[in-house]
C-alpha cells in the first residue's frame, strides 16, 4: 500500500493544482485476533484460479506466465499448502498476515473480481465445519420453524470464520464486522466484496436462502464498522 510522500508539498500560485501529486489515503487502523486459515486459503485459491491459463495457447507459455501472474508462482503454491495444513490442524493465522495478503491482492487491476471469487470459495470451505444436520432441517422444515435454526447457523458462521455477528432487524438480517481484513485493500470499497460474496454464498449454501445484499456501513467510508444487510427469503 502506497504511503503519503515523505517530502511535504507546498501549494504555490506558480504550480497549477492539477499537476500537484495526489497522495493516496493512509491504510485504515485495522487490528484483530488470529482468523481461521480458510480465509487466506480462499484468497490464494481465488487468485490461482483467476491466473490459471484459460486457453491452450496460454498453457504453452506457462513458464513465462509464472513470472507474471502471482497465482501461478511457487510462493503461492507453497502458501496454499501451508494454509491447507493449518485448516486440517485447526491452527488460525495471524490477522496482520491476512491483512497484508488482502492488501497485496488489492493492488491487482482485477482485485474486486478476485475478492468476489475468494468470498464464494471462503464460504464453501466452511460448509464441512458447520452442522450438516441443521442445514438439512433448514431445507425440510416449514419457514416458521426453519428461520430460527437458519439464523443460528449464520451466526455461528459469522462468529467462527469472520470475527463478526449476524443481527436480526425485523425481516432483515445484518452481517456486522468491526475490522474486515479487506476494508482498505482496494479503491472505492472493492475489497469489501470479499465479505459481501461470502455472505451471499452463505445464504445460498448454508440456509437455502437468497436476497439482495446491501453494504450499508463501510470502514472505507469512515464508518466504525462494516455492515451488510439483506431481506432474505428461502428459495
Amino acid at each position: 500500500m502506497s504511503r503519503l510522500a515523505s517530502t511535504p508539498v507546498t501549494l504555490s500560485a506558480d504550480i497549477p493544482s492539477h499537476r500537484l501529486p495526489v497522495a493516496e489515503p493512509l491504510p485504515l487502523p485495522l487490528h484483530g485476533q488470529p482468523l481461521d486459515a480458510r480465509l487466506p486459503l480462499a484468497l490464494l485459491e481465488a487468485v490461482k484460479a483467476i491466473d490459471t491459463p484459460a486457453t491452450d495457447f496460454e498453457a504453452e507459455l506457462v513458464h513465462e506466465l509464472r513470472n507474471k501472474r502471482l497465482g501461478l508462482s511457487d510462493t503461492v503454491a507453497q502458501q496454499i499448502k501451508r494454509y491447507g495444513a493449518a485448516v486440517r490442524a485447526g491452527h488460525p493465522v495471524a490477522y496482520d498476515e491476512i491483512l497484508a495478503l488482502a492488501r497485496l491482492i488489492g493492488r491487482r487491476p482485477d482485485a474486486e473480481a478476485a475478492f468476489r471469487e475468494a468470498g464464494r470459495r471462503w464460504t464453501r470451505l466452511t460448509v464441512e465445519a458447520l452442522s450438516p444436520m441443521r442445514q438439512r432441517l433448514i431445507r425440510t422444515l416449514p419457514s416458521i420453524l426453519a428461520r430460527p435454526i437458519a439464523l443460528g447457523v449464520l451466526r455461528r458462521f459469522a462468529r467462527r470464520f469472520m470475527a463478526g455477528d449476524m443481527l436480526r432487524q425485523g425481516s432483515a438480517i445484518l452481517l456486522d464486522v468491526t475490522a474486515p481484513v479487506s476494508a482498505d485493500a482496494s479503491a472505492r470499497g472493492g475489497g469489501c466484496a470479499l465479505y459481501e460474496y461470502a455472505f451471499r454464498e452463505a445464504l445460498l449454501v448454508l440456509v437455502d436462502a437468497e436476497g439482495a445484499v446491501e453494504h450499508v456501513m463501510c470502514r472505507s467510508r469512515g464508518d466504525a464498522r462494516c455492515q451488510w444487510r439483506t431481506d432474505w427469503r428461502r428459495r
